[in-house]
Order: C-alpha cells, then structure tokens, then sequence
C-alpha cells in the first residue's frame, strides 16, 4: 500500500520514507487505500482524532465524484413522528450561497436514497427577506440556484427554524411557501449552526436514533464518525455503509 500512497502523492511533497511511515501506521490511510483497490467495499473511520485528518486521507487517496466539486456531511435524527436531515455539520465552515447550493444537491440525493422525498428548508435569522444581512441573503441566493439546477426539487427559504417544521407558522408569515407540511432537510448558513444545532437536538431528543455523520461527495463509500460515536451509532452506520456498497457495485 505505501507504493501506492507514494505515487499518488509523490509530486505533492511526500518522499518514500514518509509514505512508508503513514502506510504502515494510520489506519483511515491503510482503509482508504484497501476500498481503492477494492480490497474493502467501504470504510467507517473517525472515532479517534479530528474530523479534518480523516477527510484529508480520503480525500488524497478517493477523492471525490465526477461531477461533484466540494465534500459535504449530513446528519440524521430520527425520531417516533418525524426524521429531519441536517447540513452541513463538519465539513464547509462558512459556505457561499453556490457551495449552499452543491450541499444542498448532494443532502437531497441522500436523503432520496433513504426513500424520503426531501422537503428543503434554507435557515437563516431572516424570514423571507426580513434582514439584508450577507448571510442571509446568501441563503435566498442560493435558493435561486438550487430552482435552477434542479427544478423538481421543493426548497424553500431564508426561513427561520420553527417556521421550517411548523406549516401553520410558515403559512402565517409567508402563505406562498413552495414547501408544505414539515420541512425533513435542514441547511444552516454554515457549519457551526448546523453543529451545534444537530448536537442540541441529539440530546434533546430523547429516544431519537441519530445516523452520521454522512459523507456526501465521496467517489467510493467512506464515512468519518466522531469520538462521541455509540455502539449502536457504529452498528447504524455499518448498515448504511452496507446498503451503499451493495447499491454501488
């Protein structure tokens, strides 16, 4: 495996020894190499160190999909009367409305291989133009350009959290919403909102079963879990992982 790591990296500034080193010492690099030659379907790594170590493996030896241009990672909470998609949590720290929008696709085709049909709410500190804050008009933007891209798609947005998942509240303050009922995918402004956000209702939640980190963008099934990952977290996602590598063969 070093050899390859070595010839994927030789012109980026790793010398053989070093790639010898790594290869025989960091796992999430041993995993990646195994999927890359098919030597392993899939890979779950992350429950020890920074997220960010375990992207840059994967991403130096798998790299991303035709097509795709950034990474992006999604969170699922599942609770006994809904299942809510949540975006960004560890990825883009402060993406632009076109990277909201590459999130967003990518969140979207996800959540439709969970057979969900994706209800898009773009949250914000704004209602429907309320502020002309950068940010907010960053996710009004990238409204527009997610309706461009995929018109089939039912994205609504800037919008506040509980005008996302309550319709009576939405209708209240802007009766022409494109979404009804329930909003199921949440996309924050950027990562910390949506960190935070996710990790607050993942302890609030109770009896809810939590899934991911997903990694969207990914050329080969590869996903980077967090320290505080539990048992049945672990047996979640090895599922996931599962269906995915079978989906994809």
């Amino acid at each position: 495996y070093w050899k390859q790591y070595y010839q994927i990296m030789q012109r980026k500034g790793i010398s053989e020894e070093y790639a010898t080193r790594e290869a025989s010492r960091r796992t999430t690099l041993i995993g990646a190499l195994m999927v890359k030659n098919n030597d392993a379907d899939a890979m779950l790594c992350g429950t020890i160190a920074n997220f960010d170590i375990h992207l840059r493996y994967i991403n130096e030896v798998i790299g991303l999909r035709k097509s795709v241009s950034r990474y992006a990672t999604m969170n699922v909470l599942i609770l006994p009367g809904r299942t809510i998609f949540v975006c960004d949590t560890y990825v883009n720290i402060n993406p632009n409305a076109e990277e909201i929008a590459d999130i967003t696709l990518l969140a979207a085709e996800e959540v439709r291989r969970f057979g969900v049909e994706p209800n898009i709410a773009l949250l914000s500190h704004s209602n429907f133009g309320t502020s002309k804050d950068a940010s907010a008009q960053k996710m009004s933007l990238a409204r527009e350009i997610i309706i461009k891209r995929d018109s089939t798609l039912k994205v609504e947005g800037e919008m506040h959290g509980d005008a996302a998942l309550d319709e009576k509240i939405r209708q209240r303050i802007f009766p022409n919403a494109q979404i009804s009922g329930e909003a199921n995918l949440l996309v924050m402004p950027n990562l910390d909102a949506a960190n935070i956000a996710f990790n607050l209702m993942k302890v609030t939640a109770g009896e809810g079963i939590t899934v991911g980190p997903i990694l969207l963008g990914s050329e080969r099934v590869v996903h980077v879990l967090t320290p505080t990952a539990t048992v049945r977290r672990l047996v979640n996602m090895s599922a996931l992982c599962s269906v995915d590598a079978i989906t994809n063969r």
